[in-house]
């Protein structure tokens, strides 16, 4: 992925005088659950049209390859290389029933095209809060003196804050693939009995608007890319071209096809299997209440495809 990537709102307007920029969708959707999980909706569908509209379309020019991704993972093509850029991040890990949903979804993408990169089990994470990328190591160290002294009670916030998400579903474009959740909002909930409707009133949309402020708190600047409403992990990138083209270097139109009805069919499984249906409790897999068993995970290095980097401290998980 490029550095300079960005990442549209697709959600609708979020005008705001706040300078959190999480407080403006708060705002707009009057600090309701219920609204900021159908804003989040908004955005993942229609996101989702627009990139199966422009993955099907027969004048699509091709998966966009991950060229450091590639090379990192085969040495042949420039032996020693090492991912230059350098990130400062709080990222939330997913408990082993998501990584077991996304296990499954993982192998169905591989069935259509084998030749996909797929995120170690291990390495799964939602970002939670980027603080910056894409810098050198010392300046990552320097930022990391700063923020220090916040790092212990922001990573151990999820303890005592604890949002959840539901609704699973797979996202794509032309670079990659991601399992994103949206906010949950008084849907039953199987992985804690004890928990009320009222307490999904404090949603994932509450927890990011809290670290940024958090983060800000301690003099650093957030510089982060990422803002909009979605809270997904990444699980797979295109390295090659191979599973796309035809022999001769042109898009294989059939083949993308394919792709695009494989996701369909696995978002209605998804859909079917794990999301809340009346006077049902979740099926494992179908939530997560950020934070279980783990707190946030606060790393720093190159560490954009989830293995790289080290972690500065790990919170405290429930």
């Amino acid at each position: 992925m490029a550095t300079s990537y960005t990442f549209e709102d697709l959600s609708g307007p979020t005008p705001t005088v706040s300078d959190n920029p999480y407080d403006g969708l708060i705002e707009a959707c009057h600090d309701n659950a219920a609204e900021i999980q159908a804003r989040y909706e908004t955005h993942r569908s229609n996101r989702g049209a627009q990139q199966k509209e422009k993955l099907s379309s027969p004048d699509f020019t091709g998966v966009t390859v991950d060229t450091i991704l590639a090379r990192l993972e085969d040495q042949t093509i420039e032996p020693g290389f090492a991912d230059p850029r350098n990130c400062l991040v709080f990222w939330a890990r997913p408990p082993p029933h998501v990584k077991s949903v996304i296990a499954e979804v993982q192998k169905r993408l591989k069935a259509v095209a084998p030749k996909l990169w797929v995120m170690p089990q291990d390495s799964l994470h939602m970002t939670a809060l980027e603080i910056t990328h894409s810098l050198t190591a010392p300046e990552i160290d320097e930022l990391v003196e700063q923020v220090r002294p916040g790092i212990p009670s922001i990573t151990d916030y999820t303890y005592s804050h604890r949002a959840r998400v539901v609704k699973p579903s797979i996202s794509y474009d032309a670079q990659a693939f991601a399992l994103s959740f949206l906010p949950a909002a008084g849907e039953s909930c199987a992985a804690d009995f004890s928990r009320k409707p009222e307490d999904d009133d404090y949603t994932y949309h509450h927890l990011r608007r809290d670290l940024y402020a958090l983060t800000s708190a301690t003099g650093i600047k957030v510089a982060s890319r990422y803002v909009v409403p979605s809270a997904h992990l990444t699980i797979g990138r295109f390295i090659t071209t191979s599973d796309t083209e035809t022999a001769n270097g042109k898009v294989d139109q059939a083949r993308m096809q394919e792709i695009v009805k494989t996701v369909d069919d696995i978002n209605e499984w998804l859909k079917s299997e794990f999301w809340p249906v009346q006077g049902k409790d979740i099926k494992a897999g179908g939530e997560w209440i950020i934070g279980e068993g783990k707190g946030l995970d606060s790393r720093k290095g190159p560490l954009w495809y989830g293995s790289g980097g080290e972690t500065i401290r790990l919170g405290k998980g429930f």
